[in-house]
Order: structure tokens, then C-alpha cells, then sequence
């Protein structure tokens, strides 16, 4: 997930130099934050699917991998 992150942070930043550089009403412009736009609603789509389709126990034993309860035993 971080990568996708790291991917809005630098559309971020190209939208701001594209609305500097050609105007805030620029095609220019209104393309890069269309990008950005994109990029976050992956980023929700994503994190609405892992924590849809994880239980409370894969949802701990992902935040405590240690702990007990997680522990898996190969046969």
C-alpha cells in the first residue's frame, strides 16, 4: 500500500507544478488532478477490500504477527 502512497505523493506534486506552470484552468492541470483523483480512489478501493475480506483475527494477527494466537505450525 505504501508504494500507491508514494505514487499520489508524486502526482501531488506534478499536479501543482502542472496548475503552476500552465494556469489553474489549464487542460494541463485539470488532467494531473484527474490523475491524482484516480490514484486515491485505488488507494480507498484497496484498503476496502483487505479490511472487507479479513476477519478480527487475520485483522490482529496482522497488526501482532508474534502474538499466540498467529502462530502457524507447518505439518
Amino acid at each position: 500500500m505504501s508504494n500507491i502512497q508514494e505514487k499520489i505523493e508524486q502526482e501531488l506534486e506534478q499536479a501543482r507544478e502542472a496548475c503552476d506552470s500552465s494556469g489553474a484552468t489549464s487542460g494541463e492541470c485539470a488532467a494531473a488532478w484527474d490523475a491524482v483523483e484516480e490514484l486515491q480512489a485505488e488507494a480507498s478501493h484497496q484498503r476496502s477490500q483487505t479490511n472487507q475480506t479479513k476477519n478480527s483475527l487475520e485483522k490482529y494477527c496482522d497488526d501482532n504477527p508474534d502474538a499466540a494466537e498467529c502462530r502457524i505450525y507447518d505439518d
